[in-house]
């Protein structure tokens, strides 16, 4: 297969593409995921996100990284009790910049944090782009790449 004269090559398996970052193919699932289309045009609330915080097995568990909202239900290491759960519902950029698991590090914002930690943040952006299906964006989110 060739993705770049074929469009319709799977990423997860073809070969890389010319302008694709060699370091991008570390954060590859071992298993190959199949991913919805990113839906960026579906703008979720505060209190939307909030609610996805796997408490209710009625609703989606959300993790927003740079006001985009990821859904980690099939993940129980985001459910209550799980190893990550204290990013569920919310937008835990910095402490994921961080490497913290602190609630009160899972915060929206990033920008003053220094470049390393920017590097590290924009690394757990690329993991979970790879294995959870982009849902949505922030409402009102201010801290989206610039």
């Amino acid at each position: 297969m060739d993705p770049v004269n074929n469009p319709t090559a799977d990423p997860l398996t073809s070969p890389m593409q010319h302008n694709e970052n060699p370091m991008d193919k570390q954060f590859a699932p071992k298993q190959a995921v199949q991913l919805d289309k990113p839906n960026l045009d579906n703008v979720i609330s505060q209190e939307e996100l909030a609610a996805a915080d796997g408490t209710n097995p009625d609703k989606p568990t959300y993790v927003a990284i740079k006001g985009v909202v990821f859904d980690v239900s099939r993940n129980k290491a985001y459910q209550p009790g799980g190893s990550y759960s204290v990013f569920a519902g919310k937008d835990p950029s910095r402490a994921l910049a961080s490497s913290s698991l602190k609630k009160e590090e899972c915060v929206p914002e990033w920008f003053d944090l220094e470049e390393e930690k920017k590097t590290v943040l924009n690394d757990w952006f690329k993991f979970f782009s790879k294995r959870y299906n982009i849902v949505g964006k922030v409402e009102g989110a201010n801290n989206m790449d610039r």
